[in-house]
């Protein structure tokens, strides 16, 4: 049989899906200490400073797990594709620094962000991940030549010198009493500068035309300024929320339908504006219930709330890690068909459900979700 022909096209998190790029765990390191993320696991062998490919036993889980995922949605006739694999554990540099490991594949959405036609290369954050594109770059090229309206797009890659950091952040973090976090907190003041626009496409969620952008440890104000301005015809709404050392925004703010986000309890947004333009507009705001898991794998640097990282593959049907059980029966309360899929394993190579997945097709059209805007947000 002849190869499908690619079509590009993804406007929201929740249109019935087609085509999808699914991660891979193989060779995924522990990577080496670097300004933005200093591993340090002496209970499993790594304390800080040490370096070096993730145990094989929880990589050949977590390979299993992946392949069992793309296998569930091929039988349920999406297109999966996979990205390329590099030597994640080779050294790599530019002009402004050495940085010697890399980290692995296992995340697309954290690289790639698709609304509409396009397909965003993120800048990324850290060293170690500058040039995991390069693993999507085979499918990006094929998906450029086959379908003539893919808009095949990549953000100023970073210099990410010293100056993208906070110098000495995690020391003088450590130091602060708890009023003293909560109170950076608020104010979003965590390790990255506003040297560069720095974003991960993980801290995008897509409603139509309107786009949530989180700051975070990896995405900076000068970041969403940045996709403001790349996304002209959409409203780019900057948020934050109260949570100590965020890092993305899908176990979070979770819409799985037209009308029905799934927000995270203990995350309240500290813009008033974010509730007001949920309400105003007909959401349907539903609390998750807490995490039936109450500790998290070795290595794994998400929070247990990573529960909430679901992936829609139509407005009824979502897969849900397969341990949550008290998610996926609040879902079947409001009419979804669940999907349970084993997931948790492959919380270490960096996330879950939505982490692994990357659109390429969702039939459906552009929209308006918020027909009622909020001055200023």
């Amino acid at each position: 049989m002849d190869s499908p022909t690619t079509k590009v096209r993804s406007w929201n998190e929740w249109d019935p899906l087609e085509h999808v790029i699914v991660g891979r765990a193989d060779g995924t390191m522990l990577q080496a200490p670097e300004p933005a993320v200093q591993p340090d696991w002496p209970e499993y062998g790594f304390p800080a400073g040490v370096f070096g490919p993730l145990p094989e036993e929880i990589q050949e889980v977590a390979s299993e797990r992946l392949e069992a995922f793309a296998d569930l949605l091929i039988g349920r006739g999406i297109r999966v594709d996979r990205p390329a694999l590099m030597e994640f554990d080779q050294p790599s540099s530019t002009p402004d620094w050495r940085q010697e490991t890399m980290f692995g594949c296992a995340s697309p959405r954290d690289v790639l962000l698709t609304v509409g036609e396009e397909i965003l290369e993120a800048t990324m954050s850290f060293r170690s991940r500058w040039y995991e594109y390069l693993c999507y770059r085979p499918l990006l090229e094929r998906y450029y030549r086959e379908d003539s309206a893919f808009r095949w797009e990549a953000a100023p890659k970073p210099r990410l010198t010293g100056g993208s950091y906070k110098p000495d952040f995690f020391r003088e973090w450590h130091s602060l009493t708890p009023d003293e976090q909560w109170r950076r907190t608020e104010e979003s003041d965590w390790i990255v500068t506003e040297k560069e626009p720095l974003f991960d496409a993980a801290d995008v969620v897509r409603f139509g035309r309107d786009l949530f952008v989180q700051r975070s440890m990896v995405t900076n104000r000068a970041g969403v300024d940045w996709l403001r301005r790349h996304f002209p015809r959409h409203r780019v709404h900057e948020v934050s929320y109260r949570e100590l050392l965020p890092w993305h925004i899908d176990a979070t703010l979770v819409p799985l339908r037209p009308g029905f986000v799934l927000v995270n309890p203990e995350r309240p947004a500290i813009q008033e504006a974010h509730d007001q333009l949920f309400r105003r507009n007909g959401w349907e705001m539903v609390k998750a219930p807490r995490p039936a898991r109450t500790e998290a794998m070795p290595f794994c640097t998400c929070s247990l709330w990573l529960s909430m990282n679901c992936v829609s593959l139509d407005p009824k049907t979502v897969c849900v890690e397969a341990s949550e059980t008290p998610l996926m029966d609040l879902l079947d309360s409001h009419g979804f068909e669940v999907l349970p899929v084993p997931m948790f394993e492959v919380s270490p190579f960096g996330g879950g459900l939505h982490c692994v997945t990357a659109d390429v097709f969702r039939h459906g059209e552009l929209e308006d979700y918020f027909a009622v805007q909020i001055p200023g947000f």
